[in-house]
């Protein structure tokens, strides 16, 4: 054979198979087993085509100084350098391009990278199958079983994963009044028998709300505050994840909670601008909202207002350290994160017997906001006590986490009983208003009066007076958690001594039914400003 043919018999030989690409080596990524799908029914694998989109945090490059006195806070733009660096974000492209996603967007100072693709690529990406899920109730929800599987370069860099379970996480923390009719207080009375400091409406400031679901109505607003005879405040609707102001017209719907929040807001601080932040009702929409409301260079919310929440074993371990670790971002940015503690006491819904702490209120840098019941006499509060109208009426939540560990602050001024694990300690409520919906809000919901209560009314009453308190004292606030403990601000509150909310009882000083009490605006002004001028 000469050379010629030997070639032509070489190139008619088919090719050697190429070995398939190795598997990336994998690590699991701690706490992100999905709860819930034990307890569901499994109907089957997602279809290979469906599209999703998915929040991947990264973990910091560098940690910045969590402020160390009150009235204190880190820029938004110091903030930012200390989000995750170029070298991240081209490890996710490069893992995206690997697994056949897309990238949809990146956020270096939120840490965030939006994927997008198919389920059969997120499957492989990260080492799962998904499956639809019908729960006890007949919703349905997607998720996975174990943990998710990082391959590669990312393993070690990365905080969460978000989206790819899309269960409902969250419930609102309201309750109507079974009661007549119209038959509570509006928020501007509920303000003035706290003794909201006089001369301030919140102007200056911006109150954020996180709202998973519903929504309001311009023509609502104008009425209720027409009625009120406040002037209606700016109010902004911003979309996270594609959720958008919704109203549902159902009044005792998510509506209700949406149009509690902006009401008693705006009816407290008239002032002040209100940003609604619309998310889904997940861990990755909830995130989300707080993340990107906290980084808002344009509207810069000087406070949150959280009124969704559930009991901490309802979440994944992940979920909760990334909402845990943007609140934290939050408070040492100065913006105050009001969190509702729940409305079914001291279980916070859960039948095993055992105590729950609601979350995100039982986040360290949250400050939690509990229930009490108000009977009034001429605009007066004549008693105050724990609130607890029992099946009927709801409890508020409070108790001991058993996720977070005590905060400096508490260790200072509360005496938080023992907490069931050796990981907890964190105690819930920081403080408390009235909530009780037989002393309840009076609002308006698509085009309905009612009266509504629940602690998801305390959180904005507080967002209000933060609000109110910043205007007051002409300076930022930082991050007020520490200060509420000291001494001297916090026998300023009503110190609440009789009634329980299942396992805990009121007393003397903090506890885990009512925390510092309720406020007394004008003396937690004064008191602040002394404490302002003592470390300024």
């Amino acid at each position: 054979m000469n050379a010629l043919s030997a070639l032509s018999a070489r190139s008619s030989r088919p090719a050697p198979a190429q070995s398939p690409a190795a598997e990336p080596e994998r690590q699991e990524l701690k706490g992100s087993a999905c709860p819930g799908t034990a307890q569901a029914q499994r109907l089957g694998p997602c279809d290979p085509q469906q599209k999703m989109q998915v929040s991947v945090l990264l973990n910091r490059t560098s940690d910045y100084r969590m402020p160390e006195g009150p009235f204190q806070a880190v820029s938004r733009e110091e903030m930012a350098k200390h989000g995750a660096s170029p070298a991240q974000m081209q490890d996710v492209k490069q893992f995206a391009k690997q697994f056949g996603l897309s990238v949809a967007s990146l956020d270096p100072k939120t840490r965030t990278v939006k994927l997008e693709g198919n389920a059969s690529s997120f499957n492989k990406a990260f080492g799962v199958q998904l499956n639809q899920y019908k729960d006890a109730a007949g919703q349905t929800f997607r998720a996975y079983e174990g943990k998710l599987k990082m391959p590669g370069a990312l393993a070690g860099q990365v905080e969460g994963v978000f989206g790819l379970s899309n269960k409902p996480i969250a419930k609102q923390q309201s309750i109507i009044s079974p009661a007549t009719k119209g038959g509570g207080y509006s928020p501007v009375d509920v303000a003035k028998m706290y003794n909201f400091p006089k001369g301030t409406d919140g102007t200056g400031q911006t109150i954020g709300i996180i709202e998973l679901g519903g929504g309001y109505k311009d023509a609502d607003l104008q009425q209720y505050f027409k009625s009120l005879g406040v002037k209606a405040p700016n109010v902004k609707a911003v979309s996270v994840d594609g959720a958008q102001n919704a109203p549902t017209g159902t009044a005792n719907g998510p509506d209700g909670e949406v149009d509690l929040d902006i009401e008693v807001v705006g009816a407290v601080a008239p002032g002040a601008n209100v940003v609604v932040y619309f998310a889904p009702n997940t861990d990755q929409g909830f995130i989300d909202a707080i993340n990107q409301a906290a980084h808002d260079t344009e509207n810069k919310p000087n406070a949150l207002s959280i009124s969704w929440g559930a009991p901490e074993k309802e979440w994944t371990a992940d979920g909760m350290t990334s909402m845990s670790n943007a609140i934290k971002d939050a408070a040492a940015m100065g913006v105050n994160v009001f969190a509702a503690s729940g409305d079914n006491g001291s279980k916070d819904r859960e039948k095993d017997g055992q105590n729950h702490a609601d979350f995100p209120a039982a986040a360290p840098y949250s400050i939690g906001t509990g229930g009490t019941r108000i009977k009034t006499s001429n605009g007066q509060i004549t008693s105050e006590t724990t609130w607890n109208d029992g099946f009927m009426g709801g409890a508020g939540g409070g108790g001991v986490s058993d996720v977070f560990p005590e905060p400096q602050w508490q260790k200072d001024g509360a005496k938080v009983p023992t907490p069931a694990t050796a990981g907890g300690g964190r105690g819930v409520p920081d403080v408390a208003g009235n909530a009780s919906p037989f002393s309840g809000y009076n609002v308006l919901v698509d085009g309905q009066s009612m009266s509504i209560g629940g602690t998801s009314a305390v959180a904005p009453l507080y967002a209000a007076l933060a609000a109110r308190l910043g205007q007051g004292l002409g300076a930022p606030l930082g991050f007020l958690a520490p200060a509420l403990y000291t001494p001297d601000v916090a026998k300023t509150f009503n110190d609440i001594t009789t009634g329980n909310n299942g396992a805990f009882k009121a007393g003397p000083g903090w506890d885990a039914a009512t925390g510092l009490g309720s406020p007394d605006g004008e003396k937690l002004l004064g008191a602040l400003k002394q404490l302002h001028q003592s470390v300024t």
